[in-house]
């Protein structure tokens, strides 16, 4: 197989009845392969007639739905290019990636999407394409129908097919980086289907399986694990939204679903909240089992007696767990950013299997990754790195890794792709990190991320910001001080874990919330007790509880829940000229 839509002919998908599966009106809809196969090759052979060939470019800004694969699909058999954007994207990006990229059709879930950037319109006119029912607006599912299917449109689009070399342009995924202007990321058939090849023993997956997807398709990390899946038979279950998720579980009961370590931490604080609010015995027990959670360590090296009570924790408590989790789930695999090792502890005691890897929009994107036994997973690290990839560690610390995923540059910007692909073909991550056990990748700091104070000591934000982050009250943290006297911190707060611990705040706005006395005593009560586990010169002064929230849409946020430090840094400069003005007056 050297071409990710090769998938499209393995026979047994073909006949699967529920591949693909979305809700409608409240009620889940399925596609079986069959669908997927020949709406795949109606909508390649429309777009033909509306006269794109190959290296033309469509941009593709929906929700995760059944009709995103047949989109993308279609486009690779004929060899066109898709330009998948987040549908909240700023305006700013959604300008500069339409103008730079220059898309022939435009592909939207929303009708609330096409009305919100007026550019869309603009550029497109009549070439905009829904997935939903919008007046004035050509449907993709009419499309379909309306083409239809026969012999002649698969051995037309086959040949087409055929004709596209493996080494061509796939895609472009536009990085919202966290400062700058967006970079497209452009990704062949080649580094796609290898990453998609050589992480396909990661897991046992097996054709009974159900996936929960609710990561946007339009980042590379769940698309390449979407379409890992389809290959391994795996029938995939949309989520109707982030907000959804646990209602969606409950009824898919899912084997699998990836995740980010943000949506694994609120997981953890809704344990943490429900503690705080059992009394008694049941506080006693629960307290308990995630206190042994926490020490917990792999293939038995805790010893019997550790082993003992964690199988008598399992009976009470961590069975729970899992129920709630669907009651199936074999692996949720954790990735785009680091994962507190303490929840990694936690979910591995309790048998919810937590794969944590590590990779890279530029490197298709897997690099490592924890196995599904425990023989291949070393808690605190990105696992081993995978096959026909290498990784080494530069003198000072970054990671460099070349192989068959690594992009083929950033489009129409030599100068930026000079930057982090060297002349010996190594990818240059801007991650430090090391190798464990001669054999498994660790983590260790961002390289842009680590600033200096004044007195010369070095301080990596990541790791402060993810002990704050435990606390259930706290939603984001930044940690803040380069080249100033001290380390502080920027704190946004948990508003729906503080109405249900404070049911008096349910209905106050953020304002009176975040004045509250009692929650500021409980937040910098906790940093006091996250600074006795940092050296002196890691330890946070002066927290500053912003009245806001930080979001993909207000722009604190990239869409997969990493902090925009520089944009974070400006917009809130008052605040931090006041965390150090004050300082000096005091």
């Amino acid at each position: 197989m050297q071409k990710v839509a090769d998938i499209l002919f393995n026979k047994e998908l073909y006949s699967k009845p529920d591949i693909l599966n979305k809700k409608v009106n409240k009620q889940w809809k399925s596609f079986s392969g069959k669908d997927f196969y020949q709406y795949s090759f109606s909508l390649a052979e429309f777009f033909i007639q509306s006269g794109l060939k190959k290296g033309d470019k469509v941009l593709l800004m929906a929700e995760n739905c059944p009709e995103w694969n047949f989109t993308d699909f279609a486009c690779q058999l004929i060899g066109v290019v898709t330009v998948p954007v987040f549908p909240n994207i700023s305006e700013h990006d959604l300008n500069y990636i339409i103008q730079e990229s220059n898309p022939q059709y435009g592909l939207f879930s929303k009708e609330k999407t096409i009305n919100k950037y007026p550019v869309i319109k603009e550029h497109f006119q009549e070439k905009i394409i829904s997935f939903s029912e919008i007046n004035g607006i050509k449907n993709i599912h009419h499309i379909i129908n309306q083409i239809g299917f026969n012999e002649q449109i698969e051995n037309k689009i086959k040949e087409i097919y055929q004709s596209i070399l493996p080494e061509e342009l796939l895609t472009i995924l536009y990085t919202s980086g966290t400062s700058g202007q967006p970079k497209g990321v452009m990704l062949s058939h080649h580094n796609l289907v290898s990453n998609i090849l050589n992480c396909q023993h990661i897991a046992p997956f097996q054709k009974h399986w159900k996936a929960l997807s609710f990561l946007p398709l339009n980042h590379v990390y769940e698309r390449m694990v979407n379409s890992l899946l389809l290959y391994k038979g795996v029938s995939i279950y949309y989520a109707e939204g982030v907000e959804t998720v646990v209602e969606n579980i409950k009824e898919v009961k899912p084997h699998l679903f990836v995740s980010v370590p943000r949506l694994i931490e609120r997981v953890y604080q809704k344990i943490i909240s429900t503690r705080d609010e059992l009394k008694g015995i049941k506080k006693h027990t629960l307290t308990w089992a995630i206190n042994l959670a926490e020490k917990y360590e792999l293939q038995g090296k805790n010893g019997k007696w550790y082993e003992l009570q964690r199988k008598i924790a399992d009976k009470i408590v961590y069975q729970k767990w899992r129920d709630a989790l669907g009651g199936n789930l074999e692996c949720m695999i954790s990735g785009g950013a680091a994962l507190n090792p303490k929840l990694e502890r936690m979910f591995l005691c309790a048998k919810i299997n937590c794969m944590q890897g590590y990779g890279l929009t530029e490197t298709s994107p897997v690099v490592a990754v924890n196995g599904f036994y425990e023989q291949d997973k070393c808690i605190g690290t990105v696992g081993p790195v995978i096959p026909n990839t290498m990784v080494k560690i530069a003198d000072d610390g970054e990671i460099l890794v070349k192989g068959p995923g690594v992009m083929l540059g950033y489009y129409n910007n030599k100068s930026a792709t000079d930057e982090v692909i060297d002349k010996e073909g190594w990818f240059h991550t801007g991650d430090i990190g090391e190798i464990v056990e001669n054999r498994f990748l660790k983590i260790t700091d961002r390289k842009k991320e680590i600033f200096k104070t004044t007195s010369g000591k070095y301080i990596s934000p990541a790791y402060i910001e993810s002990k704050i982050k435990e606390h259930p009250l706290i939603e984001h943290t930044m940690v803040i001080g380069a080249n100033e006297k001290f380390a502080s911190a920027l704190i946004t707060l948990n508003i729906q874990n503080i109405a249900q611990k404070f049911p008096d705040k349910k209905n106050s706005g953020i304002q009176d919330i975040c004045g509250d006395e009692k929650i500021k005593t409980i937040i910098f009560q906790h940093i006091h007790n996250v600074n006795k586990q940092l050296a002196p010169h890691e330890q946070i002064r002066n927290p500053q509880i912003l009245n806001t929230t930080w979001s993909v849409e207000s722009g604190e946020l990239t869409p997969k829940m990493s902090l925009k430090r520089k944009v974070i840094i400006e917009k809130y400069k008052d605040v931090i000229e006041h965390i150090y003005r004050r300082n000096k007056e005091d």
